[in-house]
């Protein structure tokens, strides 16, 4: 009988399916000599699920163990099983009983793991080339986010992430390596069961995830040529297989809070006191300014956050026999934020589907589905630091107070909560992809497989501002309609080969690839209607209407060869040649290529070493590029708009200049690696070298305004990423009742710019630095300088000199220099606008990574996950607001962490110069004096969990388990929290911190595995 969740799928594929399965077959005749074998596969902990079984005599007959370890499959006695699993040493029985009881014995080499490198490719870990690492779905959902993102962070050498917030649904940014782009693309690519999906894997449940490859080296990378310049993520989703239908179900549920950091903001009465002490107290002009405000005390921070509530559901249901299998999942997230007002949730779907009509075909359909949703109506995460803590937002009566209230201290502001009565946004999301694959084994050696996928995305936001509301009223209030649809067609036709003979081992694939994208937007204002109304319909004005629509694509040709002698000598070589729409037409191609060996030291037969289970040398060099973020920088662009036009008429400004010679940049890669395992396979070592040389640095150079247009596109220089990575893990005890495992991955990249584009100056040709912004948007934040021979995110900043211990000012460093403009010095200044700028510091972590540790005992399990950072540095923009030395007296202040101190009289040695009421020192200018360490240790995750069987209740296995989630940081850095965030707008890493940053949140979790 077919699977209930296969139905469908059949009805389509092959219309009399059903009725042909009940209809008399020459398999069915062969079955007559045939007789159902059941057992039982038994591994070093107990019944294993998901073990392969096949006949030898008939390789056509294979099943899979459930998740008792059972399994049936029809065979002859006298047959032989051939019976293998991951982790575990290939086995041969011949049938002797019609029921069974079969012991694997745990493989002693690692390196018999199976991981996917791309494209479909399977290979052992033994025979790989490049530099690698999976990670197991299991060992990814340690925590609870539906950012798969996030969950990487610290699981995986050299991959630093820098988490989103701690706002629901904030994705974090994920980079391999170090930076290879500067105004490019620096996110991986992700895959997902073979499909490009693009730098984002979108709405993918995690909990449909089995495992993850990530694609680190040019022997790993190359062969996605364009798009593997800064790592590839490869993600395969969970397959239905040949078994008995089996149900699970998982749920957490827990609650969340703001963590603060070693941010404190000060009470009323320790404001006050603040206040009090300024050197010229008696200048302050606050309408209740008084003793009494030492009793004023409004905890805003506490008005906006809230025990969060988060919920996580999953359902799958999967099984099938030989010819059809399916596996269903629907999962649902929902989080409540710890700022009062937002609520996020989604929903997934996938159907995914394995149908064997005959033996030589096997067509892969799958459908898979999302939808998102915001409600925003949040609480002000800029008020809850900054806003004074003598004022409050209600009156005596309890009632809201509106804006500029003159019962305020600070009565030029308004009072958000005031607007948050009507005021909020929403925000919806509709993915939906479709697979249809298959495969065509041609002989016992060639397969052609085909891929293709349709993937559609709907975007909508909806904002409604009330006409009482303060940013309403001059507007008579304001609706916004906000549409996104893109549609993204992939395709990719492969023919497959694998020959051995003898001692060799050939395979490889031959591809051509064709990718496309297109993308509509329409977004419309309208103001003035009457209050309560929230469609376009109702409004007197469309204050604006915007549009756009682009496309892109590009097709590839490539293949990559892999052989093996022995098993001992390792080959790989790739080539690909890409063609993108965003060139101009004689570079519009570009070509990848990847060369790259191994040494299997262990299958030598001179090697002997018994305490050595496995040692594997590897070496790699190729190439992969990238494109710019722009989709049309070869042509001259015009903006045809209202602010193109004079009086009514329409017309047409130049907004862009073309650079149709614009060349891809690329990177070739270097690198050495080594593998190993010691004491039976108790202790494993992956070590890894890497130079990383980027050429025709894509970046958008500043030009004059003259004409309207700031910048253009061109290849400005070239780039150096070098570095190295170290993945240890070890079983400390492992027994038949106890397992202590411990892990530690770590990675250390030094960024540099090597060259730079050159212009003309006194008739020569010399490359100027470059300044930069800091992606936070802010005016008076921190610079980037780029510069050759120091890194892409060095900060541009005036360096801090500390307090004047006479005079209590600020003061700063200026550079000296003689006749001929030679720096000779430095010396200290009280004069901002007299001090120089210089190169200090940069954000990049030196080293940075995770490390965990696993304890099993019977049928309990503890797992504890740390992340670290040390030697990078993070610029604090918000203590130029809330560490002002009297600068901003509309605003509350920080008090001062353990070790600062304020100037008061000559004589002081102080970190903090004189406080003075309204400030003209400028001692809150940007400068070294808020850039921090931001170096840390935090502990990700803790779970304890009790796995138990009831099969008297139909329950295969249960799991019941508590778990935190950062749940401590150890830092010296004064903010709310010491790692880089992403920057919503544009995507890109902001190492900046703001005052409205969404703290970090810290989760207690409760939840249950069921296995029917």
């Amino acid at each position: 009988m077919y699977p209930l969740t296969s139905v469908l799928t059949l009805a389509l594929l092959q219309p009399h399916g059903l009725h042909a399965a009940s209809s008399p077959t020459p398999t069915i005749h062969a079955s007559a000599f045939q007789e159902q074998i059941t057992g039982t596969i038994i591994g070093a902990k107990g019944p294993l699920s998901g073990v392969t079984i096949s006949i030898k005599e008939d390789a056509k007959l294979a099943s899979s163990t459930d998740a008792d370890g059972k399994f049936s499959i029809q065979a002859q006695i006298g047959q032989t099983l051939i019976i293998s699993a991951v982790g575990y040493e290939k086995v041969e029985r011949k049938i002797d009983a019609a029921s069974m009881t079969i012991n694997l014995e745990e493989s002693v080499n690692s390196l018999d793991e199976v991981v996917v490198v791309g494209y479909g490719i399977q290979q052992k870990k033994e025979s790989l080339t490049g530099a690698l690492q999976n990670v197991s779905g299991q060992k990814l959902r340690d925590v609870t986010t539906p950012s798969v993102e996030n969950m990487l962070n610290g699981k995986a050498a050299g991959v630093y992430v820098a988490p989103g917030t701690g706002r629901p649904g904030t994705r974090g940014g994920v980079v391999i390596r170090g930076q290879a782009s500067v105004n490019g693309v620096t996110s991986p690519l992700w895959v997902i069961d073979g499909v490009i999906v693009g730098y984002s894997p979108g709405d993918l449940n995690p909990d449909d995830i089995a495992n993850l490859t990530v694609l680190k080296d040019a022997a790993s990378t190359s062969i996605y040529g364009s798009q593997g310049a800064n790592g590839v993520v490869v993600v395969t989703t969970k397959a239905p297989r040949a078994q008995k239908m089996q149900l699970s179900y998982s749920a957490k549920l827990g609650f969340n809070d703001l963590t603060t950091g070693n941010l404190q903001m000060m009470n009323g009465a320790e404001l006050y006191d603040y206040y009090s002490s300024f050197s010229n107290a008696a200048d302050i002009k606050f309408p209740r300014w008084s003793p009494d405000l030492r009793n004023s005390d409004f905890d805003w921070w506490n008005l906006a956050t809230r025990k969060g509530f988060t919920q996580n559901h999953n359902i799958a249901l999967q099984g099938g026999n030989e010819t059809l299998q399916s596996y269903l999942s629907l999962g649902y997230y929902n989080e409540l934020g710890a700022v009062k007002g937002f609520e996020y949730d989604r929903y997934n779907v996938r159907l995914n589907t394995v149908y064997k009509p005959f033996e030589w075909l096997t067509i892969k359909p799958s459908i898979v589905g999302a939808r998102r949703g915001t409600d925003d109506s949040q609480y002000s995460t800029t008020a809850m630091v900054t806003n004074l803590p003598w004022d409050s937002p209600y009156d005596a009566d309890g009632n809201l107070v509106p804006h500029r209230y003159s019962g305020w201290v600070n009565n030029a502001s308004t009072n958000y909560l005031y607007d948050l009565q009507w005021n909020h946004t929403n925000e919806s999301n509709y993915e939906l992809m479709g697979n249809f694959d298959f495969d065509v084994r041609l002989t016992d050696w060639l397969t052609f497989s085909s891929i293709n996928s349709y993937r559609t995305n709907l975007f909508s936001r909806s904002g409604y501002t009330d006409p009482r509301s303060n940013d309403g009223q001059s507007v008579l209030g304001r609706l916004s309609e906000y549409r996104l649809e893109n549609n993204r067609r992939y395709t990719n036709q492969i023919l497959r080969f694998n020959k051995t003979w003898d001692k060799h081992a050939f395979n490889g694939i031959v591809a051509y690839e064709f990718n496309d994208f297109g993308e509509k937007i329409v977004d419309v204002y309208g103001t003035g209607f009457i209050p309560g109304y929230e469609v376009l319909d109702v409004v007197s004005k469309p204050e604006r209407t915007k549009g756009s629509l682009t496309e892109w694509a590009t097709q590839s040709y490539l293949t990559n060869m892999n052989y093996a002698y022995d098993n001992r000598y390792l080959a790989q070589v790739s080539f690909r040649r890409d063609g993108a729409s965003n060139f101009g037409d004689d570079v519009k191609y570009g070509n990848f290529f990847s060369v790259s060996g191994g040494w299997n030291i262990h299958n030598e037969a001179w090697f002997d070493v018994s305490k050595v289970n496995s040692l594997k040398l590897r070496a790699a060099y190729g190439s992969v590029g990238n494109k710019p973020t722009s989709l049309y920088p070869q042509y001259d662009l015009y903006s045809i708009s209202n602010a193109s036009g004079y009086n009514g008429v329409p017309g047409a400004l130049l907004n862009q200049i073309g650079n149709p010679g614009l060349k891809w940049e690329n990177t070739y890669t270097a690198g050495v690696g080594i593998d190993a395992a010691f004491f039976n396979n108790r202790l494993r070592v992956s070590a890894d070298y890497y130079d990383k040389n980027t050429d025709n640095v894509l970046f958008q150079v500043p030009v004059t305004g003259l004409i309207g247009v700031t910048s253009i596109w061109r290849n400005v220089g070239k780039m150096n990423n070098r570095g190295y990575e170290l993945t240890v893990g070890g079983d400390i005890i492992k027994n038949e009742d106890l397992l202590w495992s411990m892990d530690l991955s770590l990675g250390h990249n030094k960024n540099k710019l090597t060259d730079l584009y050159k212009t003309l100056q006194n008739g020569e040709l010399i490359s100027k630095p470059i300044i930069a912004g800091d992606n936070s948007n802010i005016a008076g934040s921190a610079q980037r300088l780029l510069e050759i021979g120091a890194p892409v995110d060095s900060y541009y900043l005036i360096e801090w000199a500390g307090v004047n211990s006479d005079t209590g000012k600020p003061m700063w460093y200026k550079l000296d220099k003689d006749a001929d403009g030679n720096v000779t010095g430095n010396s200290t200044t009280e004069n901002y606008a007299a001090a120089s700028y210089q190169r200090v510091g940069k954000a990049a972590p030196d080293l940075f990574g995770g490390f965990g540790t696993s304890l099993a005992y019977k049928n309990f399990d503890l797992n504890a996950n740390f992340g670290f950072s040390i030697g990078g540095q993070k610029y604090n923009y918000a203590r130029q607001e809330i560490d002002a030395d009297g600068t901003y007296t509309d605003r509350n202040q920080m008090k001062l962490m353990d070790g600062w101190s304020r100037w008061e009289k000559p004589g002081d040695v102080a970190t903090h110069p004189v406080a003075r009421y309204g400030n003209k020192d400028n001692g809150n200018k940007a400068s070294t004096r808020y850039l921090e360490s931001n170096d840390y240790l935090r502990l990700r995750s803790l779970a304890l969990g009790y796995n138990l069987k009831l099969p008297q209740y139909y329950l295969n296995n249960v799991r019941l388990f508590v778990s935190a989630e950062n749940l401590f940081t150890i830092t010296n850095y004064s903010g709310v929290d010491p790692e880089a965030t992403i920057n919503p707008d544009n995507g890109r890493l902001m190492e900046t911190a703001v005052p409205s940053v969404y703290p970090a949140t810290r989760k207690f979790m409760f939840g249950l595995n069921v296995t029917f």
